[in-house]
């Protein structure tokens, strides 16, 4: 197996068409490993910007590019992506990048400029981030690190890194890759690339607002007193706020009365539904029926 090592830089534009900002890629890098995890190719390619003429003050202080050598040197986006593919060739290939940001925003940009979600040249796919930091004390999802301090923490010297350019972060992050490899360790992080994985990357949870929809019916929720363990059954129509329903109900073992809410939130897979009970004070309780 072959492995590539990809990165993105990329400027947050405004999206006039989608009426919200959006980071719109512009330089790629990579670098293609072979078995034995030498590097064999370099890919690095900058794309001219569609959405927006002009560079964030982030973006230039960071990756230092400027809009004439994009000017000069950039490709459209659907060349730029076409030539990498081709580059990445065929055959069974490993790819990474360090976090799954750039993972995110490739996805993102293929919806936009490809109208598509499916990156087809992605067969699998691993966050070198997570994978080098299972080898580092102390951290964890809550508690990341960057690829510099990845990268001093395997003792890899990177004082003349230039950071944040593409292909320069693929080469740094091969060396962290390099340092830790073990192929059944790794065999964990590996994901297949399939039309649902990308699917589930821009799949945005959302809360449902009817009382009937698809999967989701607000009158079958089961809501249990905290009290007596019984069946607390509504007694006061249901009102959508702050994502909730809201309403009151009598358990019909205790007789006692609750406010009772409910959520129901629609994930990629499923409807997760959550709902609870809370006592209502006697003065307050005999006022609703």
């Amino acid at each position: 197996m072959n492995f590539i090592i990809f990165d993105l830089e990329w400027n947050n534009a405004y999206n006039y068409k989608l009426k919200r900002g959006m980071n719109e890629i512009i330089e790629i890098g990579a670098v293609k490993l072979d078995e034995n995890l030498d590097v064999v190719d370099t890919f690095k390619q900058l794309i001219k910007p569609q959405l927006s003429r002009k560079l964030g003050s982030r973006f230039k202080n960071l990756t230092h590019i400027t809009i004439d050598e994009i000017n000069d040197n950039g490709i459209p986006f659907e060349k730029a992506f076409d030539d990498f593919a081709k580059w990445c060739g065929r055959g069974d290939k490993l790819f990474l990048s360090w976090s799954t940001s750039d993972l995110y925003t490739l996805v993102a940009n293929f919806k936009y400029f490809e109208n598509t979600v499916y990156v087809d040249f992605m067969t699998k796919y691993a966050d070198a981030q997570k994978y080098c930091m299972s080898f580092i004390e102390n951290a964890s999802a809550a508690n990341q690190i960057s690829l510099s301090h990845c990268a001093e923490t395997f003792g890899i010297d990177t004082d003349s890194a230039n950071f944040h350019r593409a292909l320069e972060d693929c080469m740094i992050t091969a060396l962290c890759f390099k340092k830790v490899y073990d192929h059944d360790k790794l065999a964990k992080y590996i994901h297949t690339c399939d039309i649902s994985f990308f699917e589930r990357l821009v799949f945005k949870p959302y809360y449902i607002r009817e009382t009937e929809y698809e999967d989701f019916k607000l009158n079958d929720v089961k809501i249990i007193c905290p009290i007596c363990g019984g069946t607390v059954a509504p007694i006061k129509k249901y009102e959508f706020t702050n994502n909730t329903f809201r309403g009151a109900g009598l358990c019909e073992k205790c007789s006692r009365k609750f406010w009772t809410y409910v959520r129901a939130k629609q994930t990629y897979d499923e409807v997760v539904v959550s709902s609870r009970a809370v006592p209502i004070n006697k003065k307050r309780a005999k006022h609703i029926n």
